[in-house]
């Protein structure tokens, strides 16, 4: 009675996954023929139509690996390394087939060279070789890789070292420019002054003119030679006057006796 109840109990669930196990045959497939036909337009350099059936059987099925690196390729081939990546990133982690996992590493060390991303180039090659030492293919590819690697980080150093030097030039620039401001300036300052000592000097000569012209007009003229002045005018009028009263009385007397008086006397 009891075993009976275990095999009632596990009987549904035997069924459920010989089912599920049908079902998974019939998916992959069909996943087989869609691939199948990816890969014949992948064939006929019909990339875009390709990259449509990869799609739809990983639609079908996400876990394909074989439709995921096919999709991988198909978008290469079109140029769109970046969009590339994944897919082959994808498989490189998921894939336990040691061939195809050497591939993708080599697939993604050619995207990441499209890309310039050498170092990375690298370290695929390398994953790669690790798989397959005597892939010559990959070891050119490596030593390419390391090779522009090399170029790439002397060219960044130099680019660094160019942006350093304009730095420097930049801030010696504006030391010269602040030096030329305030050279400027106190030469500005200087003329400022030398325009106010020389504004004060003739200022100050004015003040001296006007001084000297203030004390002219206090002092006396002095007289020209042919010219008296009043005082002496006066004083000369006046003794004209004194000598011709002088003179009038003299001529008066004069006169007076050279004139016959009257005596009136008795004989």
């Amino acid at each position: 009675m009891k075993h009976l109840f275990y095999i009632i109990l596990i009987l549904p669930m035997l069924l459920y996954s010989q089912k599920k196990t049908e079902e998974e045959v019939k998916v992959k497939l069909e996943d087989k023929q869609i691939l199948r036909k990816g890969n014949d337009l992948f064939k006929e350099r019909k990339y875009v139509d390709a990259e449509v059936k990869y799609k739809k059987a990983l639609k079908q099925n996400p876990n394909y690996e074989k439709a995921v690196y096919n999709l991988g390729n198909s978008v290469y081939e079109q140029n769109r390394f970046k969009e590339a990546l994944p897919y082959y990133e994808f498989v490189s982690k998921s894939t336990k087939d040691k061939k195809t996992k050497l591939e993708t590493f080599h697939n993604i060390g050619n995207t990441t060279m499209k890309l310039k991303q050498y170092d990375k180039a690298v370290a695929a090659y390398k994953n790669s070789l690790r798989l397959n030492s005597k892939d010559d293919e990959t070891r050119y590819n490596l030593a390419l890789a390391q090779k522009l690697l090399k170029d790439q980080q002397q060219q960044n150093s130099e680019n660094k070292d160019k942006d350093k030097d304009k730095d420097n030039k930049d801030q010696d620039q504006n030391k010269d420019n602040k030096d030329q401001d305030q050279k400027k300036d106190q030469g500005d300052d200087k003329e400022k002054d030398k325009d106010q000592d020389k504004g004060d000097d003739d200022k100050d000569k004015k003040d001296q003119d006007k001084g000297k012209n203030e004390q002219k007009d206090k002092q006396p003229q002095k007289p020209k030679p042919d010219q008296l002045s009043q005082q002496q005018m006066q004083q000369l009028l006046e003794a004209m006057n004194n000598e011709e009263k002088k003179t009038q009385k003299k001529v008066n007397a004069q006169k007076a006796r050279g004139k016959k008086t009257k005596n009136e006397k008795d004989w």
